[in-house]
Parts: C-alpha cells; structure tokens; sequence
C-alpha cells in the first residue's frame, strides 16, 4: 500500500504544478497521474499524463525487478534506483507502463503524453517571421487548432497565396482561408496576318500537223503527236476525201489546187494571279481565337454499302477561305507567345472529281502552324514559299525530223513555267479599349439606307446611377481564392450551328433527295 500512497503523493504535488527529477531538484510540469477505481480480480492500471520533453518520477515500496513501455516512440522509462523509476514523454500519443516488483507484484500506468506547447508556439512564432519577411505589406494571420494551420489575410494576387500556402504547409495541413485583391481585366491582344502570293505562268508551244487529202494521190496526215491531228477520210464512189478537225490549234492553212493543209500551234501565254488577304482578329491572353473569311462547299460522301447494294449518300461541308486560328500568351518577359495556324484556300475545279456527272472541287491550299515569340509590335515571316518549275516536252519523227532546216517542220515543242511567290507575316499587338464616349470607326457605304421608323436614339443609360437607379455596382476590392480560382476556369465551347458535318437537314445529294438520297446512275 505504500507504492498507492507515493503515487498519490506525486499526483498532488503534480497539480500544484511541479515534478521531482532526483534529490533537491523540481520542475514545473503539467503532467497529472490519477489513479484508477481497483476492479476485484484486476491489475490496477493508473493514469500518468506527461507533456513531451518533460519527465515524471514513479516511486515503488518494493524493489523493482523490471519496467517494460508499449511504444518506446511516445515514452521511455529508466530505472534510477531500485524503488524509482523515471519515465520522459518524447512524443504525442498513449502508450502503457508495466512495473514488476519483487515479490511478484506488478502495477500499470496508462501513459498519456501531451505536446509540447512550448515547440508549437515556437514553430508559429517562426511561420509568422518568415510570412512577413515573404510578403510585406500584406496582413497574414496564422493559427493552429487541432493539429490544423489556419491561414487567414489578404494577398494580392493567387501566386501569392499558393506560396503563402507551402511556407505555411511545412507545419502541417493548412486550411486556407486567404481573400485575394480581384485582378484586373486580362490584356486583348490583336494578331496582324498578311498573306501576299503571286503566282506567274508562262507557256510555249510551236508545232506543225500536215495532212493530204489527194496530194501526189496520197491521203493522209504527218504528226509528232503532240498536238490534237487532223482526220482524212478516203474518198467513196462519187464522195470526195473529207477532213475532219479535232483542233484547228492556231493557224490552219489549206491549198484545195495542191489538196494539201497544215494546222499550226504557236502561241505563247502568260498568266499571273495576286493573292493579298489581312486577317486582324483580337483575344484575350490564353484564350484561343478563330477567324473564317470564305464559305463551305458540299461533296457526297456515300455510307452504309453491304455487298452489291447501293449505299445511301449524305452531304458534308468543308470550309474554304481565309481562315486564322491563335492562342497568344503574355509571358512574364512581356513578350507575346503566339501558337498560330493561318490557312488561305481556294476551289481547284481542275483537280477536281468527277461522280455521277458531277464536279466536286479540290482544295488549293497554302497553310503554316507555329509557335514564335514576339515583343508588342513586331513583326516576323512565319512563312515563305519559292517555288519555280519548268517543264519542257520535244517531239519529232524520227528520221525526217533530224534533217536540216526541213526537219523543223516535223518537230513540235512545248514549255511551260511556272513562279510561285508565298509570305506570311504576324504582326501582334497588345490592345487596348477604345474610351466611352469617343465615336467609333464608320464605314462609307455607297447607298444611305433607309431611315428609323422611331425618333428617338437608342442609349444606354449613365454607369454613375441615380437615387432610382444605382447603376451597375462597384466590383469587390477582395474575393476568396476559391470564388476567384473559380472565375478563371475556362468556359464551355462555343457551338455554331451550321450545317457541318455529315448530312443535315436540307442538304441534298446531286441528283437525289435529301440527305438519304440514291446516287445517281
């Protein structure tokens, strides 16, 4: 009973606030042992509370043979005599203390070991010096509860607050509460394109086609082949020789006395087709913009064939133009990081498909995708095309055609060269407003159209607001990062309704009916 009596005595001079760690020496604590109703048939447990880095003396009337503690990483216990043993709170948590005495008796202690409010003050202490020294100027407030780091203030900007979050993480999780200064509204930027191409031909041909139709009683035609020839048809009884031309090319000559001719080619042809679009589009920074100055052409496109039946054909449209799509960025340089894609396309019934008598256009197409960089106002050539090509083709009839000065008029030649000249040059600048009130641009129409059926301007009423009316209010000076992070998410796409894509009401098949319609046989 001596051991429950010492214990006792501990557990009141503990609630006075003080502890024993040898002879003569005392300190302050806030560890408080109580001990526990005895249960009959039971070990006695006894509740010992410690604070971490503080220690706790423990008295026995008999010897102690062995001490043992159920986690060694919250409490350690040392014997320091043969009837004392001291046990050192090292980190926050429960764990239990057996002591085996001589004699056979043992008692429990249920350790409880509290944090240190000491280490936790000085580790605020130190979050609120460096938040200070990182930000200053800006009221951050810090608190801890429940192991929780609440940050509170106003920051300017959510850089700010997203490091303001990871000094303050270094202690433990943070709830942050942190408003941030609204920002102001995000810079336009207007991209400046200019395509300028020039493409120039130009083409050659000189030959010679002789056909008979009796000379020498000869019938017949001499050709290289190059060009179309003339067709002699023997005479028939009573029916003289006929001639027939496919192509009278350039010079066609005839001598009926001699019953001989010739057709010609010479001809010489240049051609030349100047190109000069300048597509101005302006966006916010991040966000991507997209320009489209031209139309959409239909083409069939047959689906659903199985075996040897006859798919059914819908219509689609692919868009032709001048067409301009960028994403400009501002980087932290003050430079303009531009992800740009300018396309300018055209019809090219040439190369076109014939189905089912019908022409479906090809695609001239000149396009670039890039990324530069360019400071406000500079310019820059994203792309450059020339291009020259020649093609020449000789022909001659063998023999004859090598012979001197007479052999010209059995050779054909024909050239062709062609120049193409392509520059893509952008040119972004970081916009700005024009001020209310200050008359906007005006085009200069031809015709006056007719005039308003009502008197009376349309207006808007003044911003400033009167006693009726406020007006539009003020925007906040702060939000909560999260309202803010929220208004900065992108928006939902923008949808057009037109008439891409496969089919589509009123879209008709060459020939057929709707999108549904048979093709043409």
């Amino acid at each position: 009973m001596r051991l429950n009596t010492r214990i006792f005595i501990a557990s009141l001079s503990l609630e006075l606030g003080f502890f024993c760690l040898g002879s003569g020496f005392c300190a302050k604590t806030a560890s408080v042992p109580r001990q526990s109703a005895e249960v009959p048939g039971q070990d006695v447990a006894n509740d010992l509370y410690i604070t971490v880095g503080q220690s706790v003396l423990v008295d026995s009337t008999n010897p102690i043979v062995r001490i043992a503690v159920g986690l060694s990483d919250i409490a350690e216990a040392t014997a320091t005599s043969p009837n004392e043993v001291m046990v050192n709170g090292k980190a926050p948590g429960k764990t239990s203390l057996i002591v085996w005495e001589a004699g056979g008796g043992r008692r429990f202690f249920n350790v409880t070991v509290r944090p240190s409010s000491f280490v936790a003050n000085d580790r605020l202490a130190s979050l609120r010096r460096e938040l200070v020294a990182e930000f200053p100027g800006q009221p951050l407030r810090v608190s801890t509860e429940n192991g929780l780091i609440f940050l509170r203030g106003t920051v300017r900007d959510l850089n700010s607050s997203q490091r303001a979050v990871q000094i303050a993480s270094t202690m433990g999780k943070v709830v942050n509460l942190l408003y941030v200064e609204v920002p102001p509204a995000d810079p336009q930027i207007l991209l400046k394109v200019r395509f300028a191409s020039v493409d120039r031909t130009f083409t050659y041909q000189l030959g010679l086609n002789l056909f008979s139709t009796g000379a020498t009683n000869t019938i017949g035609t001499v050709t290289t082949g190059q060009y179309p020839s003339t067709t002699v048809t023997p005479p028939s009884g009573t029916t003289p020789a006929t001639t027939t031309l496919s192509n009278a090319l350039n010079l066609f000559f005839f001598r009926p006395d001699l019953n001989l001719g010739a057709t010609i080619a010479a001809m010489e042809q240049q051609g030349i087709i100047e190109v000069l679009a300048e597509p101005n589009v302006i966006a916010t920074n991040g966000k991507q913009a997209s320009f489209l100055a031209g139309g959409e052409y239909p083409y069939p496109v047959v689906q659903g064939i199985t075996g040897g039946g006859t798919g059914a054909v819908t219509i689609q449209f692919q868009e032709f133009g001048v067409r301009l799509n960028f994403i400009p960025t501002i980087t932290p340089r003050g430079t303009i990081r531009l992800q740009v894609a300018p396309e300018v396309s055209s019809l090219d019934f040439t190369n076109g498909v014939q189905i089912s008598g019908f022409t479906v256009p090809a695609l001239d197409v000149r396009k670039v995708k890039t990324e530069v960089e360019l400071k406000d106002g500079q310019s820059f050539a994203i792309g450059g095309l020339l291009d020259n090509r020649e093609t020449q083709t000789f022909q001659k009839i063998p023999f004859i055609g090598d012979i001197p000065i007479l052999g010209k008029f059995f050779q054909s030649i024909s050239k062709n060269k062609t120049n193409t000249e392509l520059m893509v040059i952008i040119t972004p600048e970081i916009a700005r407003p024009m001020p209310a009130g200050k008359p906007i641009p005006r085009l200069n129409y031809p015709e006056s159209f007719l005039p308003p059926n009502s008197d009376m301007p349309m207006s808007n009423p003044s911003a400033s607001g009167t006693a009726q009316d406020p007006g539009v209010p003020p925007p906040p000076p702060t939000m909560p990062v999260e309202q803010l992070i929220d208004s900065m998410k992108p928006e939902q796409p923008l949808q057009n309704d037109t008439m891409s894509g496969a089919g589509g009401a009123g879209g008709a098949a060459p020939g057929g009916g709707g999108g549904g319609g048979a093709v043409p046989q």
